[in-house]
């Protein structure tokens, strides 16, 4: 089940919504639970258990690392923290890589080991990490042990981000978790007493617009712009032009940026809805001047966990330059194989290290030098050549469109066709253009303070705008065939 899908809209949202909020806010983390449970059963029943086993093995390791902390065994509690990490990191190892580790040492080999597909559960890259994410709290004493089984089992489970992040840290979710009250207003600036709260319009109103807004990125544009990739990609890389393959190529580049943030607008729309607040996950990456920069707004969730989970217990950059180079590209090979066992992850994530470390320690200082327009040029080229290692697991067609976009395959530069999808698809390329940038946002914060003081004015205008976007996403749906989500598989 996806989020812009008929049935989450009319069917489960509602169902949730209506049941969260009639229920005792005792009972909210079990309803949460609940849901989120079959939400995930929908699509994959069978891997409901793996998902129990998952919550029970970091479960039981955060309590056995807090009763050892609490009686000074730190060897005990460092044991506890490894086999935990370990069992739940062998999970996603077998799921994800076992079948790719087989088929690389067969063709390095020739040993013919036979291996049954394994169909790979989804969204366990991001509760994987979620679940490591608590026992390593616990034992650093950055959040409390969690001793309800039903709202640890709320916390990994929780279906707006369950299936593909944001990546929520457990330490930003402890106190949220806990608090009796939280689809509340709270007048106390302590504790959370149920009877000092009310009930908060304005949070339901906020989780309501930011889903609405990644309801649309999703629909109208991601969508339209995948589906523009993939009529270039059906045409074969040995019959398009350059311009078509570019072309091709931004779309990709379009739809990964307003798939997976339209996904994350979405994830922390409803996560307010149901009173949460998760952190960012983008921050318009597409304005970047650097790929350093690029990499602080694109999945900050998921940068923020491999810092400080990976990074920074390695030594981060202290040490010597040949650690701290080490230390990155530990990192972005990790990064990489994160995304997909597939060798062009792999060299995705090698790519992206070895050029924030040709930024950090040869040119860096010498790009912030030059005019910014061509700081842009240089980072957006180097992301959509990115997305191309991304985007191609069969090398040999990765190899092919390459040689088509910079002319080596003998094909023109333009034809027929480039000009038939340019002018069918230049107001989508328009707005995919403008979207990733802050105008759209800069417009609605000048409309506001023009109407500030119009204040019915001001509502009237946001309402008709939301409902809008809802409108136009549904007659969009009724129809559609075309309507995936990029990182469901990672």
């Amino acid at each position: 089940m996806v989020f812009s899908s008929l049935l989450f809209l009319f069917r489960f949202l509602p169902a949730i919504l209506l049941v969260y909020y009639i229920v005792p806010r005792r009972l909210r983390n079990l309803v949460l639970l609940v849901f989120s449970l079959g939400f995930y059963a929908w699509g994959e029943p069978v891997y409901i258990i793996l998902m129990a086993v998952s919550i029970l093995i970091s479960y039981t390791g955060g309590i056995l690392i807090d009763r050892f902390r609490q009686a000074e065994k730190m060897q005990a509690a460092r044991i506890a923290l490894i086999v935990s990490c370990a069992l739940s990191l062998s999970l996603l190892v077998f799921f994800k890589y076992a079948g790719f580790a087989v088929e690389t040492v067969n063709r390095l080999t020739g040993a013919g080991i036979a291996m049954r597909p394994i169909a790979l559960p989804i969204g366990i890259s991001f509760y994987t990490f979620q679940t490591l994410s608590y026992t390593m709290d616990v034992y650093r004493k950055e959040a409390a042990v969690q001793k309800n089984l039903i709202s640890f089992g709320a916390y990994v489970t929780m279906f707006p981000q369950l299936i593909a992040g944001p990546i929520v840290q457990y330490k930003t979710m402890d106190a949220q978790l806990r608090m009796p009250c939280r689809m509340v207003r709270c007048t106390s600036d302590t504790e959370c007493p149920v009877g000092t709260c009310t009930e908060s319009a304005e949070q339901l109103a906020e989780g309501i617009h930011r889903f609405m807004i990644g309801l649309g990125k999703k629909v109208l544009i991601a969508n339209n712009a995948g589906a523009l990739w993939d009529t270039i990609q059906a045409l074969g890389y040995e019959e398009v032009s350059v311009l078509t393959a570019w072309m091709g190529l931004a779309a990709y580049t379009f739809q990964i940026y307003f798939d997976f943030s339209a996904y994350s607008d979405m994830a922390i729309g409803l996560g307010r809805m149901l009173g949460f607040r998760f952190l960012e996950n983008f921050n318009y990456p597409y304005i970047s001047k650097s790929i350093t920069e690029f990499w602080r707004r694109w999945h900050i969730s998921l940068g923020t966990w491999f810092r400080e989970y990976v990074y920074i217990p390695l030594g981060g950059n202290r040490g010597s330059r040949r650690r701290h180079i080490r230390n990155i590209l530990i990192v972005w090979l990790l990064t990489g194989i994160w995304h997909g066992a597939s060798w062009n992850f792999l060299l995705w994530g090698v790519y992206y290290g070895v050029l924030l470390l040709a930024e950090k320690f040869i040119f860096g200082k010498y790009l912030k030098k030059v005019p910014s327009l061509f700081q842009h040029f240089y980072c957006m080229f180097l992301v959509m050549l990115g997305w191309h290692l991304f985007v191609f697991s069969d090398m040999k067609q990765g190899i092919g469109f390459l040689k088509v976009l910079f002319g080596l395959s003998g094909r023109g530069l333009w034809n027929r066709e480039t000009v038939y999808l340019l002018y069918n698809h230049a107001v989508l390329l328009i707005l995919c253009i403008l979207g990733s940038t802050q105008i759209p946002r800069n417009m609605g914060k000048w409309l506001s303070l023009r109407l500030r003081e119009k204040e019915i004015v001001l509502a009237a205008v946001t309402n008709v705008f939301y409902i809008g976007i809802f409108l136009l996403s549904v007659a969009w749906l009724v129809d559609a065939t075309y309507n995936p989500f990029l990182y469901f598989r990672f």
